[in-house]
């Protein structure tokens, strides 16, 4: 078995960021050690007005060279890339799902891969969408074994491209195409398979128009951060889908929203984890809204799971909840 990747830690000094204590991204941006790891992420690093090196995370191009970098140099993932207009997922906080995860199956214990032979952990990703980036740190982290998931052929084409340049994830990263909208397990979990974890990021939103609108605060945000008002710019979109705001965190139609929104894809996530109780330990899930959290708590209390957990991770002031739940 090889050993964890080692990742740089930054000189600089320490942020308050309230990650998971084993997450490796406590530290600011070191960029001109990223700069090493990635080159091109030098173009996209400019002073901001407290004199600090930074980038302009309104920028996707930007966001995205940055991943890349992180990538590279925390865990050695190569040519890491996504298609225009893919949810370009913000490394510290998947990382935290990953690390909060191992502390449910019991490995909280060991930074790494000592405790219950975590090679042996299974996990699958519902949704794994074109970034790959749950099972990727999974599997670059704890030596996991992972499956990821997803409705859209694209998004599977673009992750077995970083697969294939990167060959030693090939063991232990396979994907598997769910041609049934609706279902969400069925025809994904095979029979005889057990997994110990599955994972979740479901889109948040129940129409374009919404994650529209939730993007342009996000922008709104972002400038207001920086004394200065956005007006995000339409883009042309294919065939007769219609002109949204450019999304700095990307994100294709299946990653962002739904029929019926979050609460609509929890339902469905719940009810259906109960005729695959047998074959998977924990289900887990993020959970976008507070709200969201009460009805989903109540299914999976009369489906008649044992243990029902709320985890909570923090990054700054933002605060992303985890469901978890099993049934045996």
């Amino acid at each position: 078995m090889s050993k964890p990747h080692q990742s740089k830690k930054s000189p600089t000094k320490a942020s308050s960021k309230g990650l998971h204590p084993r997450n490796r991204h406590d530290q600011y941006y070191d960029f001109p050690e990223l700069i090493k790891s990635f080159p091109p992420l030098e173009s996209h690093v400019k002073t901001n007005t407290h004199g600090n090196l930074s980038i302009e995370f309104a920028d996707p191009l930007a966001v995205k060279a940055l991943n890349s970098s992180l990538l590279k140099s925390f865990y050695d993932i190569s040519d890491w890339d996504i298609p225009e207009g893919a949810l370009c997922p913000p490394i510290p906080g998947r990382a935290d799902y990953i690390h909060y995860v191992a502390d449910l199956l019991g490995l909280g214990k060991s930074n790494a891969k000592t405790a219950n032979n975590p090679s042996k952990i299974s996990l699958l990703d519902i949704g794994t969408g074109a970034n790959g980036i749950y099972p990727l740190l999974a599997c670059q982290i704890y030596d996991w074994q992972c499956v990821g998931s997803d409705i859209n052929l694209q998004s599977l084409e673009n992750v077995a491209s970083i697969l294939a340049k990167n060959p030693k994830l090939k063991d232990r990263f396979t994907l598997r195409r769910q041609k049934d909208k609706n279902h969400i397990f069925d025809g994904i979990i095979q029979p005889g398979e057990l997994f110990d974890v599955s994972v979740c990021n479901p889109p948040f939103h129940a129409s374009q128009e919404e994650a529209n609108k939730a993007n342009q605060r996000k922008l709104n945000n972002l400038a207001r951060n920086r004394g200065e008002q956005i007006t995000a710019k339409n883009e042309t979109k294919q065939k007769s889908v219609p002109t949204s705001p450019k999304l700095n965190f990307g994100g294709l139609d299946a990653e962002l929203w739904c029929k019926g929104g979050e609460l609509m894809f929890l339902k469905k996530l719940i009810k259906e984890s109960q005729v695959f109780s047998n074959q998977c330990r924990w289900f887990t899930t993020l959970v976008s809204k507070v709200d969201n959290l009460k009805p989903a708590k109540k299914l999976i209390r009369r489906l008649g799971a044992i243990d029902i957990r709320e985890l909570e991770m923090k990054q700054g002031n933002k605060i992303t909840r985890i469901l978890a739940w099993i049934f045996s």
